[in-house]
């Protein structure tokens, strides 16, 4: 039976493999994870932080204001560069004006927000100084306080009071990092499910080929286990109904040709008894029984295995040509000369001899056999110039048993020629086209690759 054609899904941003979709996905959910890591970090420490760190500056700040206060006018510029010595991070020419830059990152501008409002709340007062000209910050990092006493400026250094960045590289290299490892133990797991998987598969394609797949190992996972022993029960169960169909169709082909000797024998020896003309039907309807119960013994033999031979399809064609002629059919050749390819001779003369037949007797001449090769393939193809079927019987009689409207008025046949031919094409893992075209006859083409099947990728 062959099998339909499967829709091809429009490629799009989603990955069509399951490996790159769990890739994409866990590669998202990490990003998504790290975002939310990231937004819980600024909001439950980072803010707490802020606040934590303000409150301690605005009473430094405030305790620096108290000693100005205290400290008689000629000592105070001497306290604060004490006080600015003090800090780790203070540089050399750290007060001239040339070396501030007032870019804060925005969870600095929060936090000297907050210190302005807490010192604002300690004073009592309610202005609204710009809060970055309250503030300054070095090259190297270091945030610098501005504090006004009795109109006199003065900078107070804070190093190491609050970062300068909110996130730095090391965020980055553990999500990229925690990335690469879950995406590798992704990859790692799927390709663990992968290779039973594409066994099932190539096992499948060999069944569609009408080739014996193989005994799948039932082993790894649950899941993959029962795809595999599914799979083995439903091959064995196929090969037994082949095997006990092929045993009766030969029973039956192998008992009827018993009688059907004793008739002819019988036909033979009251001969100058009948009539001319009823013995000649009757001599010719034994004919077409015999070549009726020939086409069951071939279909039931199929399965039959025959090693691969590198052959001409010229040889071939030229052979079935020079058969037809010995039974008084003329055949036209039109060879094309395709490169040698691996066949199971037996079975391929078969096929073609089935359409050969069928041209003949569905048809109508000159028939014309034809070779020819197209990139990687090569085929042998069998054209007659009767009437043709119908685009919508072309499927269907390449079914056992399946015959044509016109067949069914009346000429001998069982409805095996195509199955035959096209179970033959399968199983060389090659197909079987039909082209039927007005006044152009049926024409059946056998597609052959021209490397051996069990070889070839994909």
């Amino acid at each position: 039976m062959t099998a339909p054609a499967l829709a091809t899904a429009p490629r799009g941003v989603w990955p069509r493999s399951l490996l790159g979709r769990n890739l994409l996905l866990m590669a998202v959910l990490i990003v998504l994870g790290q975002l939310c890591a990231a937004v819980l970090v600024r909001h439950m420490i980072l803010k707490p932080r802020v606040a934590q760190v303000a409150d301690g500056v605005a009473r430094n700040v405030a305790a620096i204001r108290a000693g100005l206060q205290a400290l008689p006018q000629a000592q105070r510029h001497a306290f604060v560069q004490a006080f600015n010595e003090q800090a780790p991070l203070a540089q050399a020419g750290a007060d001239t004006p040339g070396t501030w830059r007032a870019v804060l990152s925005p969870l600095e501008r929060r936090f000297v927000r907050t210190v302005v409002r807490r010192l604002d709340e300690a004073q009592g007062t309610r202005t609204t100084p710009t809060a970055d000209a309250m503030w300054r910050r070095d090259s190297s990092g270091v945030l610098s306080v501005r504090v006004v006493h009795e109109e006199t400026e003065y900078w107070l250094n804070l190093p190491n009071v609050f970062p300068t960045r909110e996130f730095t590289g090391a965020w980055l290299t553990a999500t990229l990092a925690s990335m690469v490892l879950a995406l590798a133990g992704a990859w790692w797991l799927q390709r663990h499910l992968n290779q039973p998987l594409q066994r099932v598969v190539q096992a499948a394609q060999r069944l569609a080929r009408g080739l014996p797949p193989g005994t799948l190992p039932e082993d790894g996972p649950t899941e993959i286990a029962t795809v595999a022993r599914s799979f083995n029960h439903m091959a064995h169960s196929l090969a037994q109904a082949d095997q006990e169909r092929a045993l009766m169709l030969a029973g039956v082909s192998h008992d009827l040709r018993t009688p059907l000797t004793k008739l002819r024998l019988a036909v033979e020896i009251a001969g100058p008894k009948i009539e001319p003309e009823l013995a000649t039907g009757m001599v010719r309807s034994m004919d077409e029984m015999d070549a009726i119960l020939g086409q069951f013994l071939h279909f039931a033999r199929m399965q039959e295995a025959e090693p691969l031979h590198r052959a001409a399809l010229d040889d071939l064609a030229q052979a079935i040509a020079q058969a037809q002629a010995d039974h008084g059919r003329s055949v036209a050749l039109e060879l094309g000369a395709p490169p040698l390819a691996p066949v199971q001779p037996q079975a391929l003369r078969r096929a073609v001899d089935n359409l050969v037949e069928n041209a003949w007797r569905h048809g109508a001449p000159p028939v014309v056999l034809r070779t020819g090769s197209k990139s990687d393939a090569v085929w042998i193809e069998v054209q007659d110039h009767g009437p043709g079927l119908p685009a919508s019987e072309l499927e269907r009689v390449r079914q056992p048993f399946a015959r044509g409207e016109a067949a069914r008025s009346g000429r001998p046949g069982a409805g095996l020629g195509l199955a035959i031919a096209d179970r033959v094409a399968r199983a060389h893992g090659g197909r079987l086209e039909l082209h039927s075209a007005s006044g152009q006859g049926l024409r059946a083409r056998v597609v052959l690759h021209a490397v051996d099947p069990a070889t070839r990728s994909g």
